[in-house]
């Protein structure tokens, strides 16, 4: 994205946070409010979401089920675009005191609004609950759920990057799934077909995402950001200068096709599917599509690990807004949704995303798809070692940031010490 539209996506971000700050502080402690209660029908709730398509059409049919489930409360869903257009629309009707009573903010995002003090803290309403506890969700995927102390997001539909491979292709070239990033750079390489100067079959493909990087960052024994959140240690001890002369390495090689900016995970996806690669880094979430469209041997492993496994989260979250006049309504509708089987249980079969509770995944049906469908449980076995190093308030800044330099080195060739310190300045800049 160009500077002067995160300019302008920031300054709106901070205008209209600051305005919703002055509008919304009252109901952020989690408490509940007896304003729902003045009318006969149902309470309604409205829930704004990011999903469209097949997956939309899922969240809508999962909003009927709770609907049909009982008289008190009627929830409202609306699509109102993806992570980056809902946040922003969030903002602006925080602002103007038309936010819905529940949203899904993709988990990177919520301590920005957390440090707004706009979002209900939901520890109150898990204390009263007869039917699920804070400590029934997976441990691996509530990283960026506090904030000061607070409760203030629960995962809704929640994924990690993971390892794809044609074990057939493997097989043909007489390799094993690799484990570290010495096999990972031998087996990509071995994969490789050329014919003349053309490259007919490439090893490893992965979306242009600030997420895989990550990862290597962190299974390289680094952090994102720094303890205080002043800087990104991953300059200065040397790990992203390993990470990305590893992927460009690899790139030269054709063991790595780094795939173009627009729609490039569909692109990644749909060469692994032609058998145009052998290997995949990519969302859990995709699991369900490729195994409906593939015809050779999938399996799916741990991202390969450097020294040592690690890998982050990403998805989303869902949040009561503080200026709800709903509270206990929009809570019956969010204890339902994560613990009744009718709720994000069957949403996580019926699409890909990981189980986030252990009575979810502990669950008759949940054991029963695991049986049938491996891959999906080894996505969730990684979350022992996920690890989110990029949580900071100042995130959605940094990581436009952190593209450029992503940009820089893996499609215009610049320098990687370089093109870092330069990232290493101007994440120092947003950050203090």
């Amino acid at each position: 994205m160009k500077k002067w539209l995160v300019s302008i996506f920031m300054i709106i971000s901070l205008i209209s946070i600051l305005v919703a700050c002055s509008n919304n502080n009252e109901g952020t402690s989690g408490e509940k409010n007896d304003n729902e209660n003045s009318s006969d029908g149902p309470v309604t709730v409205n829930f704004w979401h990011t999903m469209t398509g097949k997956n939309g059409e899922l969240i809508q049919e999962m909003v009927d089920r709770f609907n049909s489930s009982q008289t008190e409360v009627e929830v409202v869903a609306t699509y109102q675009g993806g992570y980056d257009e809902l946040t922003t629309k969030l903002q602006q009707a925080i602002a103007s005191n038309t936010a819905p009573d529940v949203a899904v903010i993709e988990r990177a995002y919520v301590e920005m609004f957390a440090e707004s003090e706009v979002l209900a803290d939901l520890s109150g309403f898990l204390e009263s609950s007869s039917v699920i506890s804070e400590e029934d969700f997976v441990e691996g995927l509530m990283g960026h759920s506090y904030f000061n102390d607070q409760l203030l997001a629960l995962p809704i539909y929640r994924s990690t990057p993971i390892l794809h491979v044609n074990k057939t292709l493997l097989e043909e070239v007489g390799a094993e799934v690799p484990t570290n990033w010495v096999e990972l750079k031998e087996v990509a390489n071995k994969l490789v077909v050329k014919n003349g100067d053309t490259i007919e079959r490439y090893g490893l493909t992965m979306p242009y995402d600030t997420w895989y990087p990550i990862a290597m960052i962190s299974q390289s024994g680094g952090q994102f950001f720094n303890e205080d959140k002043t800087s990104v240690g991953f300059v200065d001890n040397g790990i992203g200068q390993e990470v990305f002369e590893y992927l460009t390495d690899l790139q030269s090689t054709g063991a790595l096709y780094y795939p173009p900016q627009t729609d490039s995970g569909s692109i990644a996806n749909q060469m692994f599917i032609e058998g145009k690669v052998g290997l995949l880094f990519q969302s859990t979430g995709t699991i369900g599509n490729l195994q409906d469209n593939v015809d050779f041997d999938y399996v799916t492993a741990f991202l390969p690990q450097n020294d040592q496994y690690s890998t982050p989260t990403g998805g989303g979250n869902f949040a009561m807004l503080g200026g709800s006049q709903n509270k206990e309504a929009a809570w019956k509708f969010m204890e339902w949704v994560v613990s009744d089987a009718g709720g994000a249980q069957q949403y996580v079969i019926e699409t890909g995303y990981l189980p986030f509770t252990t009575k979810m995944a502990e669950s008759p049906e949940i054991q029963e798809l695991w049986a049938a469908e491996p891959n999906r449980k080894v996505a969730f076995e990684q979350l022992q070692y996920a690890e989110d190093t990029n949580k900071s308030t100042k995130w959605p800044t940094v990581m436009h940031e952190f593209f450029a330099a992503i940009e820089a080195i893996m499609y215009d060739g610049e320098d990687i010490k370089s093109t870092l310190e330069t990232f290493k300045t101007a994440a120092e800049l947003n950050l203090n």
